[in-house]
């Protein structure tokens, strides 16, 4: 598959300013070269979310939409969904398209206290809600529930629940005796306009109550213009007969508008049937075209395959290797992926296809960058396109894209969307400069795809959107050509007793290649100089160390042994040597945690993101262990 044969994939809209009369310094303005001209107009019938999905009803009435996996055993003008990805969800979503009514998902992973934030501060009266859910809702802890008017399970409810319902003035209805509802007293939809509001989705954040962020029906009708755009670029075309796997929560912005796409298209989707943890199962069941994850699902997929070749005999083990280089170099050389190797494909790497269903063509990383290493192999070995993208709530999804079979993308996020514009902007306490070489800063967007602000928070909105441009957050990293890398977060830094000012995300992904490293916290403070961790021993390769060293135990056991937190801890610095890191930026102590940073102790967000505050909050005894350990180890020294 041959696209862009010259690799020019921007344009350069608007030359970088040095800073003066106290202003930043900007970088250069790159748009999408499918956008060199001014941003596409739409058709006249495909202004709004609900145009999208309408047309997309008229033209393929036949076509298979929804599916599920079931586990075996087991009116306002706001209207909320809260539950897992499911049909029922997405038919929620479109009646409140047709209708003009404004859908607010509630998030499945957040909590009983967000989801009564939510419920308050959007004010909602109707919530369709997952069976497991309602009791979340009748809870006495969900205070915001006394305003609603309605509950709509997506199956049914008990007695007792409709009971204790009707006791707070609230009815229940189940999804069959709603829908009868519907054919008894037919309404025509409420088509609406290019700039309503279509829906309002929560951003859990990494600190505070969740943000509000309002998209518009003519944002979303733009998204799926600029994928069409930018798919009409390549031979293989997408047909009816692909079909997404859902998982990651329809909650979240990237399932979707991939979802929404897919409607566009008249292909099909599939949802998971509730456990992550059995994901292959549901692969294998479904046999997916396309797969849309995080990365930590693409590094449990490449875990997964390099455990199947240590398992491998010597001699097969050699002549993979050998296939997966010779590959490497031929893709490396301009080939895709499909004409680089068909032998290598036939002999070793269709095995790897066959783990992921047998069908897949397409598979997309996003949510935070992902290891050069790990995109690479998977370009490699899948016999699939991989590329990353990155974009937020904020900006209706994905902002850049990769090209697909381009090596020269491998470890960066892509170029800008159809409809977007990108600088950077300087960080001058951070010493990210747009005009420097390399070019970085705060990465900034503006073009046809950001929100409407947050809801009822003009301050934060004027905050964040500067004369047009959104201030992600984010630091990236630019080429000449505007490719892009996000490198680090601007919120994510402090300063040491020394002054210096350490960037921690950065640090976190430098921290995290040794094998027996699965996650890692790292953390400091302005009173002290050094900096220490909370580390999630790898459970797999922890305990190959321990029966190598003569140890036995559980694994939380192994994780209370002094012998392995000093062994971490010479893995970090050696890792810190290898990378040539500052003096103040090595790891002088750690905490072994042998549960992963979960939800359950809101520790993480929805989307993964580390909670640093309540991460400090949490460890902050075994912290100030560490750090009194440290001291004493200091005056010690001292006194000799």
């Amino acid at each position: 598959m041959e696209a862009n044969p010259k690799n020019i994939f921007t344009v350069k809209v608007e030359d970088g300013k040095p800073g003066k009369d106290g202003h930043l310094a900007v970088g250069p303005v790159f748009r999408s070269v499918l956008a060199k001209d001014g941003f596409p107009q739409l058709e006249p019938d495909m202004k709004t979310s609900w145009d999208v999905f309408r047309v997309a009803a008229d033209k393929y009435p036949n076509n298979r939409m929804l599916g599920w996996r079931p586990l075996k055993d087991g009116v306002g003008s706001r209207i909320g969904i809260y539950g897992t990805n499911c049909p029922q969800w997405i038919v929620a979503m479109q009646a409140c398209n047709g209708y003009s009514l404004i859908c607010v998902p509630l998030y499945d992973t957040l909590g009983a206290g967000a989801v009564d934030y939510i419920i308050d501060h959007a004010e909602i009266d109707v919530v369709f809600i997952q069976d497991k859910k309602i009791k979340e809702i009748l809870s006495p802890n969900c205070k915001s529930a006394k305003r609603l008017k309605a509950l709509v399970a997506f199956t049914s409810a008990t007695s007792e629940e409709i009971k204790e319902a009707d006791q707070i003035g609230m009815k229940m209805h189940s999804w069959n005796d709603f829908l009868k509802v519907g054919k008894v007293k037919p309404c025509q939809p409420c088509a609406p306009q290019a700039n309503d509001i279509c829906t309002i989705m929560y951003t859990s954040g990494t600190s505070g109550q969740p943000k509000g962020v309002m998209l518009t029906h003519e944002s979303h009708a733009m998204y799926v213009k600029g994928v069409d755009l930018f798919m009409d670029q390549f031979d293989d075309k997408m047909t009816t007969d692909d079909v997404f796997l859902s998982f990651l929560p329809l909650a979240h912005i990237l399932d979707r508008m991939i979802e929404e796409y897919f409607f566009h298209k008249g292909a099909s989707i599939g949802y998971y049937h509730g456990d992550l943890n059995a994901l292959r199962d549901d692969i294998q069941e479904l046999k997916p075209t396309l797969l849309v994850g995080v990365p930590r699902v693409y590094e449990r997929i490449y875990e997964g395959i390099l455990k199947a070749i240590a398992e491998l005999r010597p001699l097969r083990r050699v002549i993979f290797n050998a296939l997966y280089n010779r590959k490497l170099a031929s893709m490396k050389a301009g080939y895709s992926h499909k004409t680089a190797s068909p032998f290598a494909d036939m002999l070793a790497f269709r095995k790897v296809k066959a783990r992921l269903g047998g069908r897949l063509r397409l598979l997309i990383s996003g949510g935070a960058p992902l290891s050069s290493e790990i995109e690479e192999f998977l370009r490699v070995t899948t016999c699939a396109y991989f590329i990353q993208g990155y974009g937020l709530t904020e900006t209706l999804g994905p902002s850049t894209v990769c090209y697909i079979d381009d090596m020269a993308l491998v470890g960066s996020v892509g170029v800008p969307a159809t409809y977007t514009e990108i600088r950077l902007e300087e960080v001058p306490e951070m010493g990210y400069d747009p005009l420097g070489v390399p070019s970085r800063g705060e990465i900034c967007i503006r073009g046809k795809s950001l929100f409407a602000g947050y809801y009822k928070n003009p301050e934060l909105t004027n905050e964040v959107i500067v004369d047009g441009w959104f201030h992600t957050g984010d630091i990236g990293e630019m080429t000449p050509d505007g490719i892009l890398k996000v490198i680090d977060r601007k919120k994510n830094i402090f300063k040491l007793s020394q002054g210096e000012y350490v960037a921690v995300e950065y640090l976190e992904k430098v921290y995290g290649f040794p094998p027996l490293v699965e996650d890692i916290w790292v953390y400091g403070d302005s009173f002290r100089s050094n900096l220490v961790a909370v580390v999630n021993p790898h459970e797999e390769n922890t305990m190959k160390w321990a029966e190598s060293n003569g140890y036995k135990g559980s694994f939380s056991e192994i994780c209370k042994l002094e012998g392995l937190k000093e062994y971490i801890l010479k893995e970090l610095t050696a890792v810190a040597q290898k990378n040539k890191l500052r003096g103040f930026e090595y790891i002088k102590g750690i905490v072994l945690d042998p549960i992963p940073f979960d939800i359950e102790r809101d520790l993480v967000t929805a989307t993964m993101k580390k909670r640093r505050n309540n991460m400090l909050k949490y460890y902050q005894s075994e912290i100030d262990t560490v750090y009194k350990k440290l001291e004493a180890q200091k005056n010690a020294a001292k006194a000799k």
